[in-house]
């Protein structure tokens, strides 16, 4: 199936392993010995389609050539009423033993391809979605109308009923194909059960010849894996129809939207660029194969890329073979050994970076770890004793590293400490093990999956290289514990910021509790609270709700039940769908203050599209807000579909602090680590610079009246401390990030891919004087999350002068 084709997605093939099969009733009529219905097509010619006809094709499982004359390929709706008829399509000649027979059906009005010269031709218009297909020994139509009265009738050699609402049929009918694709027999065996024995792929009509669409007049070539694979990451082969293509499966996945089997050649050639593993894909149908089989390939090579199509895809490819058939020669057979991965065995060098695609450079595999990755892809690797950078995931997902000391934290993690220290060690584990024999490992960072993790090496739909393990570790608990910070003291003000992961009064009363449970007990309860991600109160329901008072209620409220302060808040309501975020929920940024520690000091006159100014106050150097909450340049176009910054003016203690709570456009649309593209594009980046320069501005402009005052702009600001849109939040000195505060390997609180990073930040102005900063791991780290973010909290004595607030 090519890769403009199709559109599936391996990762959701792990959330399908605790699924049993299906009991079926028996086949309804002995097996063809020989001839079978290898593939059906009915979308020729229709809207989408290449190809301008419908067709059948014919294949000889047998020894013997079949003579064919007297023989017919019939038709029948899938939804056949009694006044519905077999519709009939002589055939001629005969089918080599192997060979093909290409019979072609009604041309449609559409399409730009024609069919190779077919060896018999009808004007049957097939249905595209679902019908039935039968092989018959006489060209008299049947009559039929039932999976059982067509069993029961011996001139019935075989029978493919397509599509879901197929009712003539061996057992069950296949997987719906439509206008762009086909029904293909995976292998030329006949189990007499369509479901079983077909996928749906892309459409590759073959005749006796050998010939494919478009005239390609050349029978399959004969092809080594090492062939295929090549030595940069496309394959020379692209599109070509191989075969004789040998090896020992390796792997199986017999589960989910993307089955398939990785075999591997067991005589491989002297260059370590070129792979000798390839992935042979069934679609939804569980190829009838085993580890230990010697098996020789036919198919059609193809470059799959999982999130788009070769012209658009920002991802890496999957050399595989597609629309496959093949003979399992011997049984039992030893695998290859997997290739152990240690702290020295992949480079620590990231990628070549040409300044565009690195798909036609030569792969270097001694001195890229990407290239490495590439020229093992589909080969068996192992990590041993591996210990886990990224924690599971809901889709049972989890981050391994080789290299146990690359940037390692404190807490068991790998730091992404800048753009050239992509951390080369890590490699994502799926898992190819039913979820009934092995549940998936629960991992947080700095566990181990003690003993081997080993298997074929894939690409993930969402960037990196993957091990599909066939073995896994014994999950060994690291001992990681969520963290708690201090109380703060008497004469210290405590600003803390949390993105919350949208929170709506939609949600259940679970979710308030634990974030709740985090704000009393690992954040000590801060006097004051940016919180991102606050939704309206009918979460993504889009049903033009705005306000968020009842989130916020009931957020305060689990606080206080929780023994934490009666907390207050402050916000303004956006525009509907104008603050980006999920769908319908209306994300902003909301202040929580604990009003027996702070005063919160109110100037009415805020709204969505109001900007706040910082005006000169009664005496000299006294700064104020204009409003009181305020905006920052709401109708700026940095903001657009974006959520806008929240200032606030506080009181501790009679001083004034102005409180910034930011959330910036997200990084989505970014091209990735280990995508084609080197080094990858940052195209979000340009929005965050933008803003930045905004937020910066209005620090400048609090600054130039009051060069004393307490700032504090903090939230999440979706880029990395090394990142240009932090140093424009900071330039000139107007504000000072605390994560460069603290050790290299301890700046993170989010971590994505294994990687942990920096995404959340408290920055300060000049003379908030000696602060008091911590990142509170929480979640992040952890497979069991409220939030994906880890909170921070910075505790300082004011400086500025006390001037009366009014």
């Amino acid at each position: 199936m090519s890769s403009t084709a199709r559109r599936r997605v391996a990762l959701l093939s792990a959330l399908s392993v605790g699924l049993t099969a299906l009991t079926v009733p028996a086949a309804v009529a002995a097996p063809s010995p020989d001839v079978l219905v290898a593939e059906v097509y009915g979308g020729g010619g229709n809207s989408g389609a290449t190809l301008m006809s419908d067709f059948v094709e014919l294949a000889n499982a047998g020894a013997a050539p079949v003579e064919l004359a007297g023989w017919s390929v019939q038709y029948l709706p899938a939804s056949a009423s009694a006044s519905s008829t077999w519709q009939v399509t002589p055939l001629t000649g005969a089918v080599a033993p192997g060979g093909r027979y290409l019979v072609a059906e009604a041309k449609g009005a559409g399409g730009t391809v024609e069919l190779p010269a077919p060896e018999a031709t009808g004007a049957i218009p097939m249905s595209a979605t679902g019908g039935t297909v039968a092989l018959v020994t006489t060209t008299a139509p049947l009559t039929c109308k039932t999976a059982a009265d067509c069993g029961a009738d011996t001139r019935v050699r075989d029978l493919v009923g397509y599509g879901g609402s197929t009712v003539v049929r061996e057992v069950a009918p296949t997987a719906a194909p439509s206008n762009t694709t086909s029904a293909a027999r995976v292998a030329l065996t006949d189990t007499d059960n369509n479901a079983a024995d077909f996928a749906v792929g892309a459409p590759t009509p073959t005749n006796a010849a050998g010939e494919t669409p478009g005239g390609g007049g050349a029978a399959p070539t004969p092809a080594k894996i090492h062939e295929i694979q090549g030595t940069t990451r496309l394959s020379p082969l692209d599109g070509e129809k191989v075969t004789a293509v040998t090896g020992v499966v390796t792997a199986v996945r017999r589960f989910g939207s993307a089955r398939g089997f990785w075999f591997q050649d067991t005589a491989p050639d002297a260059d370590p660029a070129t792979s000798e593993g390839l992935f042979v894909f069934t679609g939804s149908t569980t190829p009838a194969v085993a580890v230990g089989d010697a098996v020789s390939v036919t198919g059609t090579v193809d470059e799959f890329y999982p999130d788009a199509s070769p012209a658009t895809s920002v991802q890496q490819s999957t050399t595989e073979l597609t629309s496959a058939t093949w003979t399992v020669t011997s049984s039992g057979n030893p695998i290859p050994a997997a290739e152990v991965l240690g702290p020295d065995t992949v480079p620590a060098a990231y990628t070549p970076s040409p300044g565009a695609s690195i798909e036609p450079l030569a792969l270097d595999p001694a001195a890229y770890a990407l290239d490495f990755y590439e020229s093992r892809e589909g080969m068996l690797v192992r990590v041993d004793d591996a210990r886990v950078v990224g924690a599971t995931s809901d889709f049972n997902e989890v981050w391994i590293t080789s290299k146990p000391d690359q940037n390692r934290s404190a807490r068991g993690g790998t730091v992404y400490t800048g753009y050239d220290q992509q951390n080369s060690g890590r490699l994502q584990v799926l898992s190819l093990i039913p979820f009934a024999e092995r549940p998936f490992p629960q991992a947080n960072v700095g566990d181990t999956l003690a003993g081997a993790t080993a298997g074929p090496v894939d690409f993930s739909r969402f960037g990196g290289y993957v091990v599909q393990a066939t073995e896994l570790g014994e999950l060994v608990s690291g001992g990681l514990r969520p963290e708690v910070t201090r109380a703060e003291r008497a004469n210290e003000l405590s600003v803390a910021t949390y993105n919350v992961e949208n929170l709506s009064a939609a949600d259940p009363q679970a979710k308030f509790d634990r974030l709740a449970t985090a704000i009393v007990e690992n954040l000590a309860t801060p006097d004051i609270l940016s919180l991102e991600e606050i939704q309206d109160n009918t979460g993504p329901t889009n049903d033009g709700v705005v306000a968020a008072d009842q989130t916020l209620r009931r957020f305060t409220d689990a606080i206080s039940a929780a023994g934490g302060p009666r907390y207050e808040w402050r916000q303004i309501d956006p525009v509907d769908g104008k603050d980006g975020g999920q769908p319908g929920g209306n994300i902003r940024v909301a202040l929580l203050f604990n009003p027996d520690r702070v005063s919160f000091v109110d100037r009415p006159g805020g709204g969505a599209t109001t900007a706040v100014q910082a005006v000169r106050g009664r005496f000299p150097f006294q700064a104020k807000l204009s409003v009181s909450p305020g905006r920052i340049e709401p109708a700026n176009e940095a903001w657009n579909a974006s959520r806008k910054p929240l200032v606030g003016e506080f009181t501790f203690r009679g001083r004034p602090v102005f409180v910034i709570a930011n959330h910036f456009n997200s990084k989505g649309g970014d091209q990735p680590l280990s995508g084609r593209n080197q080094p990858p594009t940052r195209g979000s980046e340009t929005q965050r610079l933008a803003q930045a320069a905004l937020v910066n501005d209005f620090v400048k402009s609090v600054l130039a009246i009051d060069p004393l005052a307490n700032v504090v702009a903090l939230g999440d600001f979706n880029d990395f401390q090394f990142s240009p849109a932090i140093a424009r939040l900071t330039d000139g000195g107007a504000l000072r990030t605390l994560i460069d505060t603290l050790p290299e390997t301890e700046r993170y609180s989010y971590v994505f891919e294994g990687n942990s990073q920096v995404l959340d930040h408290i920055t300060t102005s000049p003379f908030i004087l000696r602060p008091d900063y911590d990142v509170v791991h929480i979640n992040a780290e952890f497979a069991d999350q409220a939030s994906d973010h880890d909170p921070q909290v910075v505790r300082f004595q004011p400086t500025s002068i006390p001037w009366p607030a009014k």
